[in-house]
């Protein structure tokens, strides 16, 4: 299994998604070596054209996407943009997009300030699903830390709530690939 990491916020080591995703990664890839191929897109970088590869090559994508602005960072976006390919990872039908890229899953590690999960104002977790449901992955998992501007007790408890999905995300694909070999 190929884990692709992708990190996209610009708070650097004090980032909550840099956290989850590095601890997602951990769990994921330590106990049996597994290969990581690591991706910072909050830098301006000029491989975008082989994000596209690297996203087909991974069974296992992991993506800090913090809240920005109610969406997702600019960099994220243009990772996103450089993964959805016309006829390498969707293509055109008479009733719309139809994904090229199943077989894979995708966890989001998701970091907001606030509240905003089933409100209006989410514009991060509706907008990944969707996304990856056009490139026809079904399978996608989202860790959310939310609130953790709020107060230091709030911090400590939704990290603590983080690290529990973690832990459950792992341990269901640890089984689905035991079931599968």
């Amino acid at each position: 299994m190929t884990i692709l990491h992708i990190d996209s916020s610009i708070q650097g080591p004090g980032s909550i998604s840099r956290r989850l995703t590095a601890a997602i990664v951990a769990a994921l890839a330590t106990p049996s070596g597994e290969p990581v191929v690591y991706r910072d897109v909050s830098v301006a970088s000029g491989a975008l054209d082989r994000c596209v590869d690297e996203f087909l090559a991974a069974d296992v994508i992991v993506i800090g996407a913090p809240m920005y602005n109610l969406g997702v960072p600019s960099g994220l976006k243009s990772w996103i943009d450089a993964i959805a390919v016309p006829r390498k990872t969707f293509r055109y039908t008479a009733d719309g997009p139809c994904g090229l890229a199943g077989g894979r899953r995708v966890i989001v590690a998701y970091a907001s300030g606030g509240f905003h999960n089933g409100s209006e104002q989410d514009f991060v977790e509706p907008y990944l699903r969707a996304v990856f449901r056009m490139l026809g992955v079904a399978d996608v998992d989202v860790v959310r830390a939310e609130g953790v501007n709020v107060s230091a007790d709030h911090r400590a408890r939704t990290l603590a709530a983080a690290e529990r999905t973690i832990a459950e995300i792992v341990m269901r694909v640890a089984d689905e690939r035991r079931r599968a070999a």
